[in-house]
């Protein structure tokens, strides 16, 4: 099976996150025949309710390739023409997982061994893969996290900082607005009060952006609500805590502000002679530590295509990924 092929095939197992039991099975039984001809082992690592990250290796993996088995909804079959694979997972990630096994087979054909391969699930919505994979490190000295970066080793990638706003107030019938207290006005003030903070920005990284992603509340027009929300996403340029600060204080007694995750930016391990990119969507690599060794973010595909109805997968890109993850095990293993 080429890489195409293999890429087809991964597409068309339907894994949206908390799904990934089908497409773990798949490659399970697919890197064990690959083990089994060549000395290498494979293993599944439970994560729960039927979800497993997959691990191969051969010898001590001292660099380990990964990616992530899990996609966003919705789900949408494959199909190709003469330029790009398309479909759900085509560069985020199943692409790369195909071509990741595609440079493991190329770096098995030339005799290279101590290197492995860890598929991890729940990375598109809470990395429960990725915390389960840190609790059970295998030595590995570099960790080559695979996403879409065009075939550009990434320098760096932004945090994410996200919160919920809420704010409380008193029902009253609308016509009487004097007797109650509009949650919505108050959240309203708020998100008026957050948007004003001067947002940081970083020499490589480049400026800290905000997100308000969603806006709920109210019982109905002729009612004055008592209850608001909204959800905020912050790519984070630094240290979260200086916004977490400048953010209460702009919102003060308006509504309460509730930390639902903190992932920080991440500084990624360079490779001369390589193109490189700064990326601004945030990976599993804050969550694995250094458990897996210093970390690397490398993967064809462009971000811009991922997660939407349009996503797709450059053939010519993902042919080049086999050498690239190839030859960069190899520049790992030549420095260790």
């Amino acid at each position: 099976m080429n890489v195409f092929e293999l890429t087809r095939a991964l597409v068309d197992i339907e894994s949206i996150t908390e799904n990934e039991g089908r497409v773990g099975a798949y490659l399970h039984e697919h890197l064990s025949k690959l083990a089994a001809g060549s000395g290498g082992r494979v293993e599944k690592m439970d994560v729960e309710r039927g979800r497993f990250n997959v691990l191969a290796y051969w010898g001590e993996p001292v660099v380990t390739l990964s990616t992530h088995m899990d996609t966003v909804p919705p789900f949408f079959a494959s199909r190709e023409d003469p330029e790009f694979i398309w479909g759900r997972g085509a560069c985020d990630a199943k692409g790369i997982i195909a071509a990741m096994i595609a440079a493991a087979e190329k770096l098995l054909a030339e005799g290279v061994k101590n290197f492995g391969l860890l598929f991890v699930v729940g990375e598109e919505r809470n990395s429960a893969g990725a915390e389960v994979a840190a609790r059970a490190p295998r030595g590995s000295k570099y960790l080559v996290n695979g996403e879409p970066t065009e075939n550009k080793l990434a320098l760096a990638s932004k945090g994410v900082l996200r919160l919920e706003v809420v704010a409380r107030g008193k029902m009253a019938h609308s016509a009487y607005p004097e007797l109650g207290e509009s949650a919505i006005n108050a959240l309203l003030d708020a998100l008026e009060a957050i948007r004003r903070v001067p947002l940081p920005q970083d020499a490589l990284l480049g400026p800290c952006t905000m997100n308000i992603g969603t806006l709920s509340g109210g019982r109905a027009p002729n009612v004055i609500s008592d209850a608001a929300k909204a959800e905020i996403l912050v790519r984070l340029v630094g240290d979260p805590e200086l916004l977490r600060k400048a953010f209460a204080a702009a919102v003060g007694a308006r509504a309460q502000i509730d930390e639902v995750l903190c992932i920080p930016p991440v500084r990624f391990v360079n490779v001369d002679g390589m193109p490189t990119t700064i990326v601004s969507f945030a990976t599993d690599v804050p969550v694995f530590g250094k458990s897996w060794g210093e970390p690397l973010l490398l993967g064809p595909g462009s971000i811009h295509v991922a997660h939407t109805s349009e996503e797709r997968i450059s053939k010519r890109e993902l042919s080049d990924a086999v050498a690239l993850y190839a030859n960069v095990v190899k520049k790992l293993l030549a420095s260790v």
